[in-house]
């Protein structure tokens, strides 16, 4: 049992001690990655804090070279903002529950907000204003429940169940508001992807969850999507030219469910950040276009760099420490916590402490039981495209064979329709005893024409495989996998 302490408490991150885990628990590469992008995302928050909304002109005379204090906030050099407080609030909350608990998630960022709770300086002095207005209105939510409850404080109303909360028809867990386009979400998001590194489906459906807790725009809720399809990608090892490949996204789109990205996301997925910088239009914005096409550039261009993408990432001006913040997750998950620069490790605020809760992270995910999903049964969308090949394949040859006589024919029809038919069933049936109220899809919903899945691709899913085998199944996940995010979206305006 991991335990961090109560916002009453008022224990800042650098003293927070959390026990280890467990002496079985394999620190492998993934592992280090993890604590890269965790870690990472604290740096890149660091790195931009001391000139944040200052804008590209003045970084153009002024550049960040080093971690350094003072500026915007008047922090000392390694401290971080608010990016970093709502991802320790939402991983922490990850760790503490084992699964994805939107209602803990959001009651952690009223503590951060409300008492500083995780924060670098024991209070809240950076919030968003989509961020503000979503956990201000999710506090007065709350007093449905201390009303129907009879609930005698706010810690008891903070300390209800999942299940209680979501039995109350007039309570709404998601308080963001559809025209909230801005970073707030992509800002924190890499603990989501980190836990549940071993499934990419359900990695991605949960940065959705996430993000429409505090903005419920589409185009932040697929910005996060995309992007936490690539943090995963990143752990498995893809290189970089696969990462930004193109066509990244319709060679994965099996990841993404039935639900496609908004058009200016998937403009992005195209490439649209490949150009030069801040003289060709890159804008480190709050706007979520921006934001994410800035992070996305700063990792084309940074030469294999950690620093140099961080840095480039910061001097883009107004929004540092978010669009470095951004970078950094995806950056530190393909480079890993090794490759970070040793100054900035050294530097940046309670480190210890992100590094066990990455550890926590990498062990709960890694023991998290994926009860759906089999070692020969990775991504029921592939064995389907799999399956349907075999029997058209057997179809045709039957076809063949019936010519010797009308009599074999009509056997071989019969037959073939039965296999059919039988393959149809099954593939029915795995779908029931597979739904996890998520996004549904068959085989069907996909064309051949969006996605093509080559050779080298198979390669990927056998690499996926690896991660899954000799797992351990237990009973937590079950409650996990509440959420079917998607159907109540597809009614809603995309923008």
């Amino acid at each position: 049992m991991v335990n961090f302490p109560s916002p009453n408490e008022k224990v800042l991150p650098h003293n927070i001690k959390l026990d280890k885990t467990p002496s079985y628990h394999e620190k492998d590469e993934v592992c280090d990655r993890i604590i890269g992008s965790l870690l990472g995302l604290a740096i890149g928050d660091a790195l931009g804090a001391s000139v944040e909304f200052r804008p590209q002109q003045y970084l153009s005379a002024n550049p960040v070279r080093k971690m350094e204090g003072g500026g915007t906030w008047g922090l000392e050099a390694g401290k971080w903002t608010d990016d970093t407080s709502m991802a320790l609030c939402l991983a922490s909350s990850l760790i503490t529950e084992n699964c994805f608990n939107p209602y803990d998630q959001m009651v952690r960022y009223k503590w951060w907000h409300k008492y500083g709770y995780l924060s670098s300086t024991g209070h809240c002095f950076d919030i968003g204003q989509a961020t503000r207005q979503s956990i201000s209105e999710f506090s007065q939510r709350q007093k449905i429940l201390k009303i129907y409850y009879r609930c005698r404080s706010e810690y008891e109303v903070d300390r209800l169940s999942l299940d209680s909360v979501e039995r109350i028809n007039d309570f709404n867990i998601n308080c963001g508001d559809k025209d909230s386009a801005g970073n707030g979400a992509l800002m924190r998001l890499a603990p989501v992807p980190l836990f549940y590194f071993k499934n990419p489906e359900y990695a991605i459906e949960y940065s959705a969850r996430s993000a429409y807790l505090t903005h419920a725009n589409k185009k932040a809720i697929d910005a996060c999507r995309y992007y936490a399809a690539l943090i995963i990608a990143a752990l498995y090892g893809y290189h970089k030219q696969e990462l930004l490949d193109n066509n990244f996204y319709s060679k994965h789109r099996l990841w993404f469910g039935q639900e496609s990205l908004h058009n200016d996301i998937l403009e992005i997925c195209q490439g649209s950040y490949k150009k030069g910088g801040y003289e060709q239009g890159i804008r480190g914005k709050g706007y979520i276009v921006s934001a994410l096409q800035a992070a996305l550039w700063a990792f084309w261009s940074d030469n294999d760099s950690f620093e140099k993408g961080a840095l480039a990432a910061v001097n883009l001006g107004d929004d540092t420490d978010t669009t470095a913040a951004i970078y950094c997750q995806l950056a530190g998950a393909y480079y890993g916590y090794k490759q970070i620069p040793k100054d900035w490790l050294e530097k940046v605020y309670a480190r210890d402490l992100i590094v066990s809760m990455a550890e926590w992270i990498h062990y709960r995910g890694s023991q998290l039981g994926l009860e759906y999903i089999k070692d020969e049964y990775i991504l029921p969308m592939l064995t389907s495209i799999d399956n349907r090949k075999v029997s058209e394949e057997e179809h045709q040859q039957n076809l063949n064979v019936s010519t010797t006589s009308q009599s074999n024919h009509l056997k071989d029809k019969t037959r073939v329709n039965d296999n059919l038919n039988s393959q149809k069933r099954n593939n029915s049936n795995q779908s029931i005893n597979n739904d996890r109220s998520f996004s549904s899809y068959s085989s069907s919903n996909i064309s051949n024409n969006d996605i093509t899945l080559s050779n080298h691709d198979h390669i990927r899913f056998s690499r996926l495989k690896r991660f899954t085998k000799n797992n351990q199944y237990d009973d937590i996940t079950i409650k996990t996998h509440q959420y079917p995010f998607y159907r109540h979206m597809r009614n809603t305006d995309p923008d």
